[in-house]
């Protein structure tokens, strides 16, 4: 595993994993070799967990346009049913639903309250997606990730941070 060292104005030191299955730290630009070494060396085991969740993930998004073509379909089978029922129970409603083929975010909902899934959430237990989904839809509400966010998320789905976890394997 290679590391990449991205030096810019911030406060903390971060470490993720990239596609590419590089370790990718993120420094202020006053921080020592010796410091970043020392950050990594403490974090070898995460460091390990993360790239083999990560080459998890991509195992489940490389694939061949027709098995994308059949995610796709069965995504627009599944998630708008899914989004029509919490949304009456919940009581919010996205302007549209659109099906994409995106690899780096399950869903997103945009300032106008539109909302974007991933077909590539269909390799997931369906746990999973009514996460997503009310996480989406919560977003109608609260268009950030506060505490009154996952407070409503919480109301609605009290075992979201179960289902959250079925994403990251």
């Amino acid at each position: 595993m290679q590391i990449k060292i991205i030096k810019s104005k911030r406060k903390s030191i971060s470490l993720s994993v990239d596609d590419s299955l590089n370790a990718v730290i993120r420094a202020p630009y006053n921080v020592s070799d010796k410091k970043i070494s020392e950050f990594v060396i403490k974090n070898e085991q995460w460091l390990k967990r993360a790239a083999e969740q990560k080459r998890a993930q991509l195992e489940k998004c490389n694939l061949c346009e027709d098995e994308i073509k059949l995610l796709i379909k069965n995504a627009k089978e599944v998630i708008p049913e899914r989004v029509k029922y919490y949304s009456a129970l919940m009581n919010l409603y996205p302007v549209s639903v659109k099906i994409t083929r995106a690899k780096k975010r399950f869903g997103s909902c945009s300032g106008k309250n539109s909302l974007c899934f991933s077909c590539f959430l269909m390799n997931y237990p369906v746990e999973a997606v009514d996460y997503v989904i009310v996480h989406e839809l919560a977003h109608i509400k609260y268009h950030n990730h506060s505490k009154d966010f996952y407070n409503l998320i919480s109301h609605y789905m009290p075992d979201y941070k179960e289902r959250e976890r079925l994403l990251k394997c």
